[in-house]
């Protein structure tokens, strides 16, 4: 054998060349048709699997959609109803609170004006001595401690000559001539004082009214 520049002879790479079996798609024993035809085949089987869809799978998937968003409006619904009977609730104890302090407070003035009905007699009778002048020393002082009470517990004075008859403050007793249009209807005498505590008449004041008779 001889070497080539550090290689085969051309004469031995021929030799194994024509010794060695052709390798080529029409070999014998190669069915290109066959071969092609089951690649293309699986091919096909691959695309058609992916393409097809589960109809039980969407079915199923479609079913547990319509269930959440049952169960989801059910949820909102009851949130719902949970919020009313809050805003009921803190609605009726707001109401309860307040009634309550009403409550309260009505008792309270209620105490008070039967304790001012209570003391009027006697506080009358030291206002109608000091009138008159003859009110004993000792008895002024009582009378000033009552008038101080009064005006602790907000008790007003109702009926002052001059001032416009009303109804609800004034039981008007009587009545006086007058000649002047512009006095008509107005006090011209205090016959019992009047008394109101908060907006609410203790007693109301017994007065005498003018009267304008246009001739």
């Amino acid at each position: 054998m001889e070497v080539d520049g550090g290689g085969l002879s051309l004469g031995v790479l021929t030799a194994v060349a024509n010794t060695a079996p052709a390798v080529s798609f029409f070999h014998p024993g190669f069915d290109s048709m066959k071969t092609f035809w089951h690649s293309r085949k699986m091919d096909e089987q691959d695309d058609v699997k992916i393409e097809v869809e589960d109809p039980e799978a969407e079915a199923q998937a479609d079913t547990k959609v319509k269930k959440l968003r049952a169960e989801l409006e059910a949820c909102r619904k009851e949130s719902r109803e949970y919020m009313d009977g809050w805003q009921r609730a803190k609605a009726d104890y707001v109401n309860a609170l307040k009634r309550f302090s009403d409550d309260g407070k009505t008792l309270e003035l209620r105490g008070k004006i039967k304790a001012i009905e209570t003391l009027l007699p006697a506080f009358d009778a030291l206002e109608r001595s000091k009138e008159h002048g003859d009110i004993p020393e000792g008895f002024m002082a009582i009378a000033k401690q009552l008038e101080s009470a009064f005006s602790s517990l907000g008790l007003e004075g109702l009926g002052k000559v001059g001032e416009k008859f009303d109804p609800a403050f004034h039981e008007a007793l009587g009545q006086d001539h007058t000649d002047r249009a512009e006095t008509d209807d107005t006090i011209t005498a205090v016959l019992e004082k009047g008394w109101k505590i908060n907006g609410s008449v203790v007693r109301p004041a017994k007065v005498r009214v003018a009267h304008f008779a246009s001739t």
